[in-house]
């Protein structure tokens, strides 16, 4: 056990505070004392509600929706921290806002996923704590050292004790070649692919092709988002089209804005399974065909060992 920090402290935002509870009920200690509100003119109140000098901090804090509220939220707090003299803190962010905006993919856009890292490091955050970031290069965007965890041995561990035959993973585009390959070659699946394009005028997917022998299986469609559930909607329905016997489908974030829940319903997904990196609220009650996994204890391993200082890399795969 290292002593080079006076204390392990664990702070919630309003985004999660659920998984905050849950993360430290692995780690066997109280939740950290603050106050986090809004004044009448809905700027962030935050005030700490202990001694944290010389602590080792870590502020739990999705940046889902509502993105900009809750991205500020941790940026004010970080602040507080850094300003109460906390000895080092970790921004454990489950799930990373704007890291869809990872590059220059039209003219006078910009990197939005950059200058959240760099107004991250402004704010004082010491190092960031992560899960399945939408392209693991983004933590080269950080001048601060980034963990980034994956939420697949969760996944594939409640996929495995289903006992489905005759199992294909499927990539519901060629960018996620290579996670689905992970995975099918964890679970001993065969391997598939949608050749999805977008429409240049909305964006939206159209589903052209289906590449690999699906005939028959069980379709298992793995993405690191759903959002709208449009793109998985379509590929689902390519699936079946192609001979599938049934279709399930898995991502680490359930974002599920807009028209996705109705969507998941409509489609021929029997399950739709993600993490609760962010918050569902009343969506699984919603969506039955919704399945939520925990990734708390995972990210509670990974805050024990920044904690101590030892290897976090056994938890990367």
């Amino acid at each position: 056990m290292r002593v080079g920090f006076a204390e392990l402290k664990v702070f919630s935002g309003s985004a999660h505070p659920a998984l905050a509870a849950e993360i430290v009920g692995h780690l066997g200690i109280p939740l950290g004392q603050a106050r986090l509100g809004r004044f009448p003119d809905t700027e962030v109140s935050f005030q700490i509600d202990e001694n944290i000098r010389g602590t080792d901090v870590f502020v739990v804090q999705p940046t889902c929706t509502p993105v900009d509220q809750n991205l500020v939220e941790l940026l004010i707090m970080i602040d507080a921290f850094r300003r109460s003299s906390a000895a080092r803190i970790t921004a454990v962010i489950p799930y990373y806002g704007y890291a869809r905006q990872d590059r220059k993919d039209k003219p006078r856009v910009p990197i939005s996923a950059k200058l959240v890292a760099n107004v991250l490091g402004a704010a004082g955050a010491n190092r960031v704590l992560t899960m399945d970031l939408h392209k693991a290069q983004i933590q080269g965007f950080f001048d601060i050292p980034v963990d980034h965890l994956f939420a697949a041995p969760v996944i594939i561990d409640y996929l495995a004790r289903q006992k489905l035959g005759d199992l294909t993973i499927v990539a519901p585009d060629a960018g996620g070649a290579e996670r689905a390959r992970a995975y099918a070659k964890r679970l001993g699946a065969g391997l598939a692919i949608v050749d999805k394009r977008r429409s240049q005028e909305t964006g939206a997917a159209e589903v052209m092709n289906v590449v690999g022998d699906v005939d028959g299986r069980t379709c298992i469609l793995q993405d690191d988002i759903v959002d709208t559930a449009g793109t998985m909607q379509k590929a689902a329905s390519a699936l079946m089209a192609n001979g599938a016997a049934k279709v399930l489908a898995c991502a680490v974030h359930g974002v599920l804005s807009g028209p996705a829940l109705d969507r998941i319903e409509q489609s021929p997904i029997e399950q739709m399974i993600v993490t609760n990196t962010i918050r569902l609220d009343d969506k699984l009650a919603r969506c039955p065909k919704l399945v939520s996994l925990s990734v708390a204890r995972l990210l509670a391993q990974a805050i024990r060992s920044i904690h101590e200082e030892s290897s976090v890399s056994s938890l990367f795969v």
